[in-house]
């Protein structure tokens, strides 16, 4: 199948096609809400055996009703749930053809996960570091880690020196902004270790959609966000933005997870089902492009260590 043919508009029965993944294992994080349920769907359908996590089971069961999968309790919002649900899955000791970090917080007010980690950096980030990483042995060589990034890592390299805002005013954006960036340096340093075995890892913007992810943003707040972003289109004679589908938005989590070349996607960002330029000068809202920072092995090696020493935990 050609990987090149899909873009902005494809969804996941496009991406997919009439593609058969019988045999094939896949864990998604996130699976009780929009992107999570439908990358679940569109792969259940085809034939995958799809494991999927959410803290709520019961809102898990009913947003997946009708597709086959079996689903586990994960709370990335805490460190003995990531452990405890990570564990059960090596115990069992099934392996997994891909597993995709889907789940995660946008914009959020200041709180603090079970463990004291600023919430977006530690569910997004730190519980998926840990998660992952102990979950890695079970992925078969050949492989696919898939990260759900998004453009709103053009708002912020990550912090360092204060992942945490203890001397930093906190901004929900730039919090965001930082946490997505770390999932993009997460892939990078993830895809040098384990591509020895034929495994890639690759971090991605799935676009903008209205789904739950948003919950803690109003509707005047995101209207009134667009409008400035339409206003700045309109002076650059471009046109108006326009927000994915909950399919559309899928799309290239699953594109990346069994359509493109590993080759093509290792340590790299990817949006609209392609691999995405790196930009260093200005961007506008839309413009597609990932930010060389997020893609600086030095830094992802630096974040990784950060990462271990947070949770306690080597890797």
């Amino acid at each position: 199948m050609n990987a090149g043919i899909f873009g902005w508009s494809s969804t996941t029965d496009d991406v997919l096609g009439n593609m058969n993944l019988g045999g094939k294992r896949v864990l998604v994080t996130g699976v009780s809400a929009g992107l999570g349920v439908e990358t679940a769907r569109s792969l259940a359908a085809r034939g995958a055996e799809v494991v999927g996590t959410a803290r709520d089971l019961v809102k898990a069961r009913r947003a997946t009703e009708g597709i086959t999968l079996s689903l586990v309790e994960l709370d990335l919002a805490s460190l003995s749930s990531v452990r405890a649900c990570a564990d059960a899955l090596v115990k069992d000791g099934r392996k997994f053809d891909v597993v995709i970090a889907n789940a995660g917080v946008m914009a959020a007010p200041f709180a603090t996960t079970a463990d004291g980690f600023e919430m977006q950096f530690g569910t997004n980030h730190l519980d998926h570091f840990v998660f992952v990483n102990r979950i890695a042995n079970l992925v078969r060589d050949g492989g696919r880690f898939v990260i759900v990034s998004s453009s709103a890592h053009r708002m912020s390299d990550v912090s360092l020196d204060d992942p945490g805002f203890s001397r930093t005013k906190y901004d929900p954006w730039v919090a965001y902004g930082r946490s997505k960036t770390a999932n993009v340096l997460f892939a990078v340093e993830l895809d040098r270790r384990h591509r020895a075995r034929g495994i890639r890892a690759t971090a991605l913007h799935p676009g903008g959609i209205k789904t739950e992810l948003g919950r803690h943003v109003s509707e005047s707040a995101l209207d009134a966000m667009v409008e400035g972003i339409n206003r700045q289109l309109a002076a650059e004679g471009r046109p108006a933005y326009e927000r994915k589908s909950v399919a559309q938005g899928a799309a290239t989590s699953v594109w990346a997870a069994f359509v493109a070349r590993g080759e093509d996607i290792g340590g790299r960002y990817c949006e609209d089902c392609h691999v995405a330029e790196i930009v260093a000068g200005p961007l506008s809202p839309t413009s597609p492009g990932v930010r060389p920072y997020a893609l600086d092995a030095e830094s992802a090696k630096k974040l990784w260590a950060l990462s271990e020493e947070m949770v306690g935990e080597k890797f």
